[in-house]
């Protein structure tokens, strides 16, 4: 209890430190519409919070981010189960995925424009974000799995399952939740960054685009704080799952 009361009473300290911050960067700037100060945004995001836009807009970017963050953990987990088994798939498949991480976000966003409905564009973004980094994680977790419990299986003719489950699934997943943590974040960037180009109805993006023609820049400020936030506790909660369900399973084995 001693140490979650100072990681609240840290984190509180760091918040309260980079308000400061901002306040002090807002004064010496001077001018509202380039940045606003703390309490102006938090006004701003208070009155976006009364409308019905902006809950219309910010459940439909989290479906689509979430959709895409999914699809992205599903693929990249899948191909990464098949590389491990087929060395071809492997050889064809690293250099899309090598591809994949290096073309800019943007480039993807405007070739989706002429191939795919707006709304789905963010979804695409999203998982293409996130396959990458499942399938170098997932694959390297099932590559780094111990030789000596694998042999102590062979030995005992333990079952394929038994094996997926208590020697294979705990290496992998040493490196699949950090993968899922990074690639959640990455989704939510770069889900937003495609909403604000492909304009999709109903999207926080879009929001953030109106905001910044008219140049409202304590409503842009106050809508890219609520992604951070949201960003931020989907992450924790995320983590605290999977750390929930690797306790569980610990506890089942004992």
């Amino acid at each position: 209890m001693g140490n979650k009361k100072k990681n609240i009473l840290g984190g509180l300290l760091a918040a309260a430190f980079w308000l400061l911050v901002w306040q002090l960067a807002s004064m010496l700037v001077n001018q509202e519409v380039v940045l606003s100060p703390p309490l102006t945004v938090f006004a701003a995001l208070w009155r976006l919070m009364g409308t019905e836009q902006f809950w219309l807009s910010l459940g439909a970017s989290f479906l689509r981010i979430i959709g895409g963050f999914l699809l992205g953990v599903l693929l990249g987990s899948a191909l990464a189960l098949l590389c491990w088994r087929i060395g071809l798939a492997r050889l064809l498949i690293s250099p899309f995925m090598s591809v994949v991480r290096a073309t800019p976000v943007a480039s993807f966003i405007i070739l989706l424009l002429f191939m795919a409905r707006n709304s789905l564009i963010p979804v695409i973004i999203a998982a293409l974000m996130v396959m990458p980094i499942l399938w170098t994680n997932v694959l390297k977790g099932l590559e780094e799995t111990d030789e000596d419990l694998l042999e102590m299986g062979r030995v005992f003719d333990l079952s394929r399952s038994w094996q997926i489950r208590y020697i294979y699934g705990p290496s992998v997943k040493a490196f699949f939740l950090p993968a899922a943590l990074t690639g959640l974040g990455l989704a939510w960037k770069a889900g937003i960054a495609a909403e604000v180009l492909a304009a999709p109805t109903h999207a926080v993006g879009g929001m953030l685009y109106r905001a910044k023609i008219y140049l409202e820049n304590p409503d842009m400020l106050a809508l890219t704080l609520c992604v951070i936030l949201i960003s931020m506790g989907l992450e924790q909660l995320l983590k605290k799952m999977l750390e929930r369900n690797r306790g569980n399973q610990r506890n089942h084995r004992i």
